[in-house]
């Protein structure tokens, strides 16, 4: 019976505990990343355009589903009344995760010489440690 609970309290209902945002955000950026890394796959593949340029545009709607998500799910507690003013410090936060994934894009593909999917998953995990880290201490506190 315990850990159905704990099941149930990992997947349903607001939380304040920081071990179970995690987890959920985990997810949140599980399916944000696969939104973003099929966008970078299909911008670049089939629409013909540069990889940076193809992680920049995957990365924004990988953004839009992580804040979506976020809100509904994964964060109960929000410090910002305003949607519009927290979906800027949201984006904000996103746009500083954009240039670092396109540092570690640039770096791992050009001076590692690593495969550029494979460049985007090491980002999306340094990435996402940042994001997780100043969402939670900025917005969702």
């Amino acid at each position: 019976m315990n850990i159905k609970i704990g099941l149930t309290r990992l997947f349903r209902g607001k939380t304040d505990n920081t071990l179970v945002q995690l987890f959920r955000y985990t997810f949140v950026g599980g399916i944000a990343f696969l939104v973003d890394f099929g966008s970078l796959y299909f911008l670049t593949e089939f629409a013909g355009l540069h990889y940076l340029l193809s992680a920049m545009i995957a990365f924004l709607f990988g953004l839009a589903t992580n804040y979506i998500l976020s809100i509904l799910w994964v964060f109960s507690k929000r410090k910002v009344r305003s949607v519009t003013i927290e979906f800027s410090i949201f984006a904000f936060i996103g746009v500083i995760g954009l240039g670092l994934n396109e540092f570690f894009m640039w770096f791992f593909t050009e001076q590692v010489g690593t495969h550029y999917l494979v460049s985007k998953i090491l980002s999306a995990i340094l990435v996402y440690l940042w994001n997780f880290g100043a969402r939670k201490r900025i917005l969702f506190t």
